[in-house]
């Protein structure tokens, strides 16, 4: 490198490749900003790596405001290079600057409420479709395939069984160490019993266990049913005169359906063993005073609120999994999206349907 005219004229030599571009794009970082003309007549070969050198090179010296000119290169070293400069990707569009005035800021506002209502009606659309289905189901069972919903009732219930049992002990642990710290200092160990009976009947349990059902399945449904529309095997059914809904939307749910009240029951199960356990070890509180004072103090009422939203929370994991699932563009980056995106709406929706329930019953004294 030389100064020139207030520039810098800058004379390569030898081949220009893969297993030279490092050292010489080092060497180019020290070029300082002006007007650069580049040598190539003593450059003998030249791949891609050395073209792609200095494209970025150019497009550096662009960015600075300064001429970079190149003299001397062959007609294939010049067509090379025109090749890679096209090739390399364009710079990313700035991101438009969030709304900034009250106008803008009312109207994203007004867009969330519509998208969310639109999407709310999306599901209400899945909703009537699966009820329809079922119908169609109850009137010609022969058009309804058991095999799918037993696979689905393997793959939903059955081996979900170890993790909310695993769950539910853990919380009941919990609950009635915590439970038996705080009512200590009052002498009112007995009422942990209580405590643990009551939460995990009537809140904990179900809750739970429909927060794990919708992290794994909700996920699951998304990714299989989003899978099969990429590959456009759902158009394919179509084709073939096969209703989609039928086929896969309504074996899911029912699945759902049938297992998740039995899941939640094991919770129900495995949170009062944890509870009972920690009780002996915590205050001594003998299994069998632990069951007397249990059958006394706790109302079936509780279990009964408990089991009532399992039903509801079933439909909405199972709705919310297939329709993300229908929304699957054709490539894996929507997959990855929608499958995230339905986890979460899964989880938000049954906490939002188990505080409107307890709402619910406590109006209706229950």
């Amino acid at each position: 490198m030389t100064p020139q005219d207030g520039g810098m004229h800058v004379v390569l030599s030898g081949d220009l490749t893969v297993y030279s571009v490092s050292e010489l794009a080092r060497q180019t970082e020290t070029i300082p900003e002006g007007a650069v003309t580049v040598d190539l007549a003593g450059v003998g070969r030249i791949d891609t790596a050395g073209a792609w050198m200095l494209a970025r090179l150019h497009q550096r010296m662009t960015e600075a405001g300064a001429q970079m000119h190149l003299a001397g290169a062959r007609d294939e070293v010049m067509a090379l290079l025109t090749s890679v400069t096209k090739s390399m990707p364009a710079p990313e569009p700035a991101e438009a600057a969030p709304p900034t005035s009250l106008l803008d800021r009312v109207a994203a506002l007004g867009k969330r409420v519509a998208g969310s209502v639109g999407y709310l009606g999306g599901l209400l659309g899945y909703l009537g479709m699966f009820l329809s289905r079922l119908m169609r189901t109850l009137r010609h069972p022969r058009e309804f395939g058991l095999t799918p919903l037993v696979h689905h009732c393997e793959e939903v219930g059955v081996k979900a069984v170890p993790i909310v049992a695993l769950m539910a002990f853990l919380i009941g642990v919990v609950l009635a160490f915590q439970g038996a710290s705080q009512l200590q200092q009052f002498g009112a160990e007995v009422f942990v019993v209580d405590l643990i009976a009551i939460s995990i009947l009537r809140e904990l349990g179900i809750l739970l266990t429909a927060i794990i059902v919708a992290g794994r399945t909700a996920s699951s449904f998304t990714a299989a049913i989003g899978s099969m529309k990429m590959r456009e095997e759902i158009d394919a059914m179509r084709t073939l005169g096969l209703d989609p809904v039928m086929l896969l939307f309504v074996p899911r749910i029912l699945a759902l359906l049938i297992t998740l009240p039995i899941l939640g029951i094991i919770a129900n199960l495995s949170g009062l063993l944890g509870g009972a356990l920690m009780s002996w070890v915590e205050l001594g509180i003998s299994p069998e005073m632990f069951r007397i004072r249990l059958m006394e103090g706790t109302d079936i009422s509780h279990l009964t609120v408990g089991v009532i939203k399992a039903p509801f929370f079933a439909v909405i994991i199972g709705l919310v999994g297939c329709h993300a699932g229908m929304q699957v563009k054709g490539n894996a980056e929507s997959l990855g999206r929608m499958t995230s995106s339905a986890v979460v709406t899964a989880i938000f929706a049954v906490i939002v349907t188990d505080a409107a329930f307890s709402i619910f019953f406590a109006q209706m004294g229950m």
